[in-house]
């Protein structure tokens, strides 16, 4: 069974640029007034902020993205059969969660975020472009990226009123 780092920090969510509701309200459910580096469990973020704001910090501010990729990948798997039903030989999805379980795989991908993160620190010193300005880019495009394939993917599917 994998085991999966479940704990980020509040520097991590802040440095990840959270909405200002849920920051406040994470913040005073942990009676702090600001970040600091203790390590905080998701399961906390659950509690205090619900499912949205967990699910964020999953995708953002954990320092391992596997528990985010896994969860992806079973959630995937849980609308799978319908998709496989109406298109048996479309591979495409069952090839997408096979990626989000393959640990090795993602290594080159992690490289390249940090390449993107080093480009974004250079931008901000000598261009003067604000931090959070290139951080929205660069999220944009990370989330860009995983739309466009997530799109690639999904067509409407006719699903029977009967089932």
């Amino acid at each position: 069974m994998t085991e999966y780092q479940s704990t980020t920090t509040l520097n991590r969510i802040r440095e990840a640029l959270p909405c200002r509701d849920g920051w406040e309200k994470l913040l005073a459910h942990l009676g702090k007034t600001k970040a600091d580096d203790e390590p905080l469990q998701l399961l906390t973020v659950l509690d205090s902020n619900g499912l949205d704001d967990a699910l964020w910090v999953l995708s953002y501010a954990m320092p391992d993205d596997r528990l985010a990729r896994h969860f992806q990948a079973w959630c995937a798997e849980q609308g799978l059969h319908i998709f496989e039903a109406e298109r048996p030989t479309d591979t495409r999805v069952r090839a997408q969660i096979a990626m989000l379980r393959n640990d090795e795989a993602t290594a080159a991908a992690d490289a390249a975020e940090r390449r993107s993160r080093q480009f974004a620190r250079v931008a901000h010193r000598s261009l003067g472009v604000g931090l959070g300005a290139v951080s929205a880019i660069l999220k944009w495009s990370m989330s860009s990226r995983v739309l466009r394939s997530m799109l690639s993917i999904t067509r409407p599917i006719r699903v029977s009123d009967d089932s």
